[in-house]
């Protein structure tokens, strides 16, 4: 996803924009869904499938300027931003913005709940505000599944998180068809039909952590 705005003669560097962040998160997640200041141009910054970010084609080895940087994102549409109030720059993100790698189930059927832990250190219990999607690669038909993190931020949950879900699946009947799926937070999230190929048979398109 390629950011394809007209860049002005200078962007703002990273060091400008983790300064900011530093300051709009001192309270908590800044509520960039507020923020609508003018475009500023793109960063050389990509988020890979795998969750690792990049600046400049090097990795960014420091996590707490990771997490900096993972609370002002902002999707518009197909395109992500980093946003502070005065700012807005274009990055570069290859899949999904955020990798969930663990999560945990309380409950069961109807009762149960997952609450799923991102690479940036997000918590997001999924439910109705919160749904979790399964996609398919067209051309292999590869499950990759995702779950919303916050606003219109989805994380592709990894392989190992993946294979523990499959396990977790139920069978229910949605709208007449007999569905594989997951309960969270008192919603159904159907996979696939119960007579498609189980899901424990593909290899998930997921990140290769894990």
């Amino acid at each position: 996803m390629v950011n394809q705005d007209h860049k002005p003669d200078k962007a703002p560097s990273a060091d400008t924009i983790a300064t900011a962040a530093r300051a709009a998160g001192r309270k908590g997640l800044p509520p960039v869904h507020l923020w609508n200041p003018p475009f500023c141009g793109d960063l050389d910054m990509r988020i890979a499938r795998d969750g690792t970010w990049f600046y400049l084609g090097t990795p960014i080895g420091r996590p707490a300027l990771v997490r900096l940087f993972s609370i002002i994102l902002k999707r518009e549409g197909d395109r992500y931003y980093l946003v502070t109030p005065v700012e807005k720059v274009g990055i570069t993100v290859d899949d999904a913005p955020f990798l969930a790698v663990d999560f945990t189930a309380l409950g069961a059927g109807e009762g149960q709940t997952l609450t799923f832990t991102t690479l940036t250190g997000d918590e997001t219990t999924a439910g109705p505000d919160r749904p979790i999607r399964l996609s398919r690669d067209p051309g292999t038909g590869e499950p990759a599944p995702y779950v919303l993190v916050r606003s219109n931020l989805e994380a592709l949950i990894d392989r190992k998180s993946f294979y523990r879900l499959v396990d977790l699946c139920v069978e229910e009947t949605v709208e007449g068809v007999a569905q594989f799926g997951l309960w969270s937070g008192g919603a159904f999230f159907p996979f696939q039909p119960a007579g498609d190929l189980d899901l424990s048979e593909a290899s998930p398109a997921g990140a290769s952590r894990g």
